[in-house]
């Protein structure tokens, strides 16, 4: 496009736009300029720009209406929980390309290589019950397999209660945690982990026959903002339903996705242990347990084991 066609279309001078392209290569991006030819992009570094992902993702309902990228910090999770102490609307996306102490399910730490995945929070303020958050845990699982699944042809399953799988292995995981009182939330916070390029000795020897990557699956790289945008789409079009009441639909395409029905489980709630078969999940998104003298229990979160 030349520069006279970008100077038109984004109304400021030949000289802002020569300035903007060099700002524009300073960040990585490869751009060929010619006399006649005008610029072209002829390729994107593999780095994640607000800009770029609120221009990909376009409009959206709540998701992804303000995102903010940090180099690095704690827990993205720590940023939204300071965000929304300070009355900031639901709908914000925080995405880190690494964290020094990036968390999963338990306390347990969540590995977050530089620029090898996708380490990001939203933070919600649905109108629901507490004990009903655990459908945005659910929504959450549906739309990153949706969102995998369009963009690199494979096919995730779901491990109930936050664990996205590929052949057995954890590819991503989902952390909620809120603030609500008895009958009243005031807001959730989604943390989202996805491995994406990380290749497969980059993982510490104790995960690497628990874990794996879309780069380890596919055997390509991933276009991380591309893949994050899809997400991001993905995550409001499974919000909306949340909150328009179409949770039972969202729970019935859970459960096609869902490994862990119909298995026989163990689940570990602090001390307490419990074995049975996973039946199906609730109006509130538990997972419906039934022990082995015919009991139909109502199970919220723990540590499961799938029997194989």
């Amino acid at each position: 496009m030349s520069g006279a066609e970008l100077s038109q279309k984004l109304d400021i001078s030949r000289a802002a736009v020569w300035a903007r392209i060099e700002e524009l290569r300073k960040l990585g991006y490869d751009i060929e300029a010619g006399p006649h030819s005008g610029y072209r992009l002829l390729s994107a570094p593999d780095v994640l720009h607000a800009d770029d992902l609120l221009s990909r993702l376009g409009k959206t309902r709540v998701i992804g209406r303000d995102i903010r990228v940090f180099q690095e910090t704690t827990s993205t999770n720590d940023i939204l929980e300071k965000l929304a102490r300070d009355s900031v609307k639901e709908g914000v996306v925080v995405f880190a390309e690494s964290q020094t102490k990036g968390r999963g399910r338990l306390g347990r730490k969540w590995v977050s290589p530089r620029g090898k995945g996708l380490w990001f929070s939203v933070l919600l303020r649905p109108r629901l019950r507490p004990q009903a958050v655990t459908q945005l845990t659910i929504a959450s699982a549906t739309a990153l397999v949706r969102a995998i699944r369009s963009q690199t042809g494979l096919h995730p399953e779901i491990k109930w209660p936050n664990d996205i799988l590929i052949r057995g292995r954890k590819v991503a995981g989902i952390l909620t945690e809120l603030k609500a009182e008895l009958d009243k939330v005031d807001y959730a916070i989604l943390g989202l982990g996805l491995d994406v390029n990380i290749a497969a000795s980059e993982f510490p020897p104790d995960l690497r026959k628990l874990a794996t990557s879309l780069r380890v699956e596919t055997g390509e790289t991933v276009d991380r903002a591309g893949l994050a945008t899809e997400v991001l789409r993905e995550l409001d079009r499974d919000y909306a339903r949340v909150c328009s009441g179409q949770f039972e639909s969202l729970a019935d395409e859970w459960e096609e996705k869902c490994s862990t029905i119909g298995r026989g489980v163990t689940i570990q709630i602090g001390d307490r242990r419990v074995t049975g078969r996973a039946e199906s999940l609730d109006a509130d998104g538990a997972l419906l347990l039934r022990r082995q003298h015919g009991h139909l229990e109502r199970v919220v979160g723990g540590d499961v084991t799938v029997e194989k």
